[in-house]
């Protein structure tokens, strides 16, 4: 029985409507305000639908930017990202932007159109299982073959999508049934639904913590996901708990907070890396001790006891057993925690003025030698300049880790990044999301040379929506990165990184219609900065950088936390 002859009986009949126009509608009705996608044969039907109607659609030029637009625009809102692509290749090249979302734990809703239900099966033209392809990557995922089951279909993906666990979802729309039509039109109610508080979990937690001499909170992007922002800062604020944070947590407690020691893991502070290994207890909340926080996970916080609380029971003891596990919604966990814990008196005075004096003798220098740009410098006062209405989407690679180690963060949407894909091209489409989700903000994408290249066709989308994005391309003629783990780790041996016949991207952002800049000295700094946040609509700052430069501090691989890499010009002091 399909959802819609379930409940025929129980809802009343309307004029006969295309499964199109159903979906149009009932998108409308959920709140969608902005469409990412590009149209194609088997989606026709939907973009004929879509003509009149109340949601704003934004063409990008590569059907993986409207996945990484939509993530990103999820992000930044809180919302239900939505992107749409027809069958074949269209639906293929969706297939990135959905693994980061899911590896990100972003609400997502994937619809694809594909070839008729009669030619399903057949190798029809542009037909392929894209159901089939992505189930690994997706929290669930439909194959619509009634038309009246359309608005029953697309309220439960929403719901699925933003539920627990958040993640993306895919509706598949089949050709006929985006044509055909029905006098159903209905859907089915989903209320909020939130886990009750473990108080037993969380009486035990107050023990610990009460017994602890020198705890530490590990925030994961869990926080943010969970609305549970604020709830983290009264909790670390009552308690005066120091805190580090992982890459996608960056901005839960701003990162000029007292206490707050900056991200772990590979390419963290020195402070909070050492402050994790010092640590008697681990108070994690929503993070997934991810092989690039921990480093050598069997040597990680090794003499910790580990209070985890998550959304998802699956990340409890996957990786690191918990003394304690609080399983449901993070904020009402923490909350309930706070209300224990902040009236007590915790013996650890003597931690935190350790920890606190350890992230200010080792905090990061920016007299650097030489008249060039340095790029940790200028992420620095890029992020000052524009104050808490910063925003940066990040691409991947010795730039994205700059951003999270040297630029400040008053708040986790300010910091858009692909952190467990790690996909290159993200920066581009990800800041066109955030800056169409926050058009008053400074969104600021932050690339390279190399994965600015690989969506560089989105600035036509920029120039047609006229979204004053700004861009920050950090030009080192190489893929930076891997470059640096060549030098290090392989011995010098320079195997594909070399970039230095890039294009004078000045002049292809020039024709594309965007205004462009080119920066290759200290000096121009500052007032480089001041053009590139003043300008009206789109602009381009493309910044030269020395090839050789490096990300530090750096954990080695198969090392643990402690043994960090130095910048040698600095050290001691990093």
């Amino acid at each position: 029985m399909t959802a819609a002859s379930a409940l025929k009986s129980t809802q009343s009949a309307t004029a006969p409507q295309s499964g199109a126009r159903l979906l149009v509608s009932t998108l409308e009705r959920l709140g969608v305000e902005v469409v990412f996608g590009y149209p194609g044969g088997a989606i026709m039907p939907v973009y004929d639908a879509l003509t009149g109607s109340g949601l704003k659609h934004i063409l990008v030029r590569h059907e993986q930017g409207a996945a990484f637009a939509a993530d990103a625009y999820a992000r930044s809102t809180g919302k239900v990202g939505v992107c749409m692509a027809t069958s074949g290749p269209g639906a293929t090249n969706l297939i990135t932007g959905i693994a980061n979302a899911f590896m990100d734990s972003v609400p997502m809703v994937c619809i694809t159109g594909n070839v008729a239900t009669h030619l399903m099966g057949t190798d029809a033209f542009q037909e392929i299982d894209i159901l089939g392809v992505t189930l690994p990557i997706v929290k669930h995922s439909w194959v619509v073959r009634d038309p009246a089951d359309v608005p029953a279909v697309i309220e439960e993906a929403f719901h699925v999508a933003r539920s627990g666990r958040p993640g993306p979802v895919l509706v598949d729309l089949p050709k006929d049934v985006q044509v055909g039509t029905t006098s159903d039109d209905f859907g089915f109610p989903y209320p909020n639904e939130t886990a009750p508080v473990d108080h037993a979990a969380i009486a035990e937690a107050e023990q610990l913590i009460r017994a602890a001499g020198s705890p530490l909170i590990y925030v994961g992007g869990g926080v943010k996901i969970a609305g549970a922002v604020d709830a983290l800062r009264d909790f670390a604020g009552r308690t005066g708990i120091p805190s580090v944070s992982t890459l996608n947590a960056l901005g839960s407690i701003r990162t000029d907070a007292p206490g707050f020691l900056g991200m772990l893991g590979m390419h963290g502070t020195k402070a909070a890396n050492e402050a994790v290994q010092e640590s008697d207890l681990l108070i994690v909340f929503g993070a997934r001790f991810d092989d690039r926080a921990t480093g050598k996970l069997n040597e990680f916080a090794p003499h910790a006891k580990v209070i985890h609380f998550d959304i998802d029971p699956a990340e409890i003891g996957k990786l690191r057993a918990a003394h304690v596990p609080v399983i449901g919604d993070l904020k009402a966990g923490i909350e309930a925690l706070t209300a224990r814990v902040a009236a007590a008196s915790l013996a650890i005075d003597p931690w935190i003025a350790r920890s606190t004096s350890n992230a200010r003798r080792n905090g990061f220098r920016y007299d650097a030698p030489g008249e060039g740009v340095y790029a940790p410098a200028l992420l620095n006062e890029l992020s000052k300049t524009a104050g808490d209405g910063f925003v940066a989407a990040c691409d991947v690679g010795q730039h994205q880790m700059w951003v999270a180690q040297h630029c400040e963060f008053s708040r986790p949407e300010a910091h858009l990044t692909s952190g467990g894909l790690g996909a290159m091209g993200y920066g581009l489409p990800a800041g066109l999301g955030a800056k169409m989700a926050s058009p008053d903000a400074h969104v600021v994408t932050v690339s390279g040379d190399g994965s600015f290249m690989m969506n560089i066709q989105e600035l036509a989308t920029l120039r047609r929506y006229g979204v004053a994005l700004k861009i920050v391309l950090l030009d080192n003629s190489s893929l930076g990165l891997v470059r640096q783990w060549q030098e290090l780790f392989f011995a010098e041996n320079y195997s594909e990184v070399d970039l230095s016949d890039n294009p004078d991207f000045v002049a292809v952002a020039q024709a594309f219609g965007i205004e462009a800049f080119m920066i290759d000295r200290r000096d121009q700094v500052t007032d480089g900065i001041a053009r590139l946040l003043a300008a009206s609509g789109p602009c381009l700052m493309h910044v030269l950088i020395d090839p050789k430069e490096n990300v530090w501090p750096l954990v080695p691989p198969g090392k643990n936390n402690a043994e960090m890499m130095h910048d040698t010009r600095f050290e001691g002091d990093m």
